[in-house]
């Protein structure tokens, strides 16, 4: 059979999507081979009535919502390659299934690059997050760390300080501050440190110190890494759509990328907090999208 809509990736984007169209009556594959970005988190935050929600929680529940819907099929694979054709579009799966959808919904979120220091992956999404908006309320008021080699680590301690004033920043080898924004940071009490980073040190993932390349340490109860976040642009070769320099895909404001028939939502295709609400957000606009494009083609 050939779907209306093809959602590749179950993240709250995907299912957003998904949901939107099985309410619509459309045939949906969603597919989705189970490995999500904050697979790491134990509470997710932020989304009115599941505040504090588990992840995988999040998922069944909204996996039994979506499915409620007969017209949507959950696919539990991999995707390998996707191709254009005259009528839509050909997905081959993990397993040599070849599925034929006349849309394409792109909800394959972004993938983490952490830097590499002992101690941070048993510490990340424990006592170490990367999103002040999921995760400052809990670490309120603790004294904290900020590491970052990026320039908008400057960024990210004024906005960090609304939820503790007890900051140090560590650009982990890195001089990225000028001597303004560090007499800025310094007046409200906030030490900077450029030294590298060893090691971060505390049991069961819960940090109590961090220990740099001179053998100096701090001691901390947690803190905020900025990781660098890429597409996972898997298929921009076969596909041949526009994205930006950050290789963000290029979509209008309900997800319309470039190519014709081609939806991008979540992650992927915006450029700012990473949180469940604004990936479930854009997986409903991309839905609405793919279902008035459809209904515009059929009564043509």
């Amino acid at each position: 059979m050939m779907y209306d809509c093809a959602i590749i990736g179950g993240g709250p984007a995907g299912l957003n999507a998904a949901l939107v169209l099985g309410r619509a009556r459309r045939t949906v594959a969603l597919i989705d081979n189970n490995e999500p970005r904050n697979r790491v988190t134990h509470a997710s935050h932020g989304f009115l009535t599941r505040d504090g929600i588990e992840p995988a929680e999040f998922r069944r529940i909204a996996y039994g919502e979506v499915l409620r819907y007969p017209s949507v099929q959950h696919w539990p694979v991999e995707v390998t390659d996707i191709r254009s054709k005259e009528q839509g579009f050909e997905i081959l799966t993990m397993n040599g299934e070849l599925i034929v959808a006349r849309k394409v919904i792109l909800s394959v979120g972004l993938k983490e690059i952490l830097p590499e220091i002992t101690g941070l992956q048993s510490m990340y999404g424990r006592s170490l997050f990367n999103c002040p908006y999921c995760d400052g309320w809990e670490l309120r008021d603790k004294p904290l760390v900020i590491v970052s080699d990026d320039p908008g680590v400057y960024h990210m301690a004024k906005m960090i300080y609304n939820w503790s004033r007890d900051l140090i920043v560590c650009t982990n080898g890195q001089v990225l501050l000028t001597k303004e924004q560090k007499d800025q940071l310094e007046a409200k009490g906030i030490q900077i440190i450029e030294t590298p980073i060893e090691a971060f040190y505390g049991p069961n993932g819960l940090l109590e110190q961090v220990i740099f390349t001179d053998d100096t340490r701090i001691e901390r109860s947690g803190g905020f890494i900025r990781p660098k976040l890429l597409p996972n642009s898997l298929f921009a070769k076969q596909l041949g759509y526009e994205a930006s320099d950050n290789g963000m895909i290029t979509a209008d404001e309900m997800g319309r990328s470039t190519v014709s028939g081609l939806y991008v939502a979540g992650d992927a295709a915006y450029v700012g907090p990473s949180q469940l609400i604004f990936a479930a957000a854009s997986g409903s606009k991309a839905a609405a999208a793919v279902n008035m494009d459809l209904t515009e083609e059929d009564f043509a």
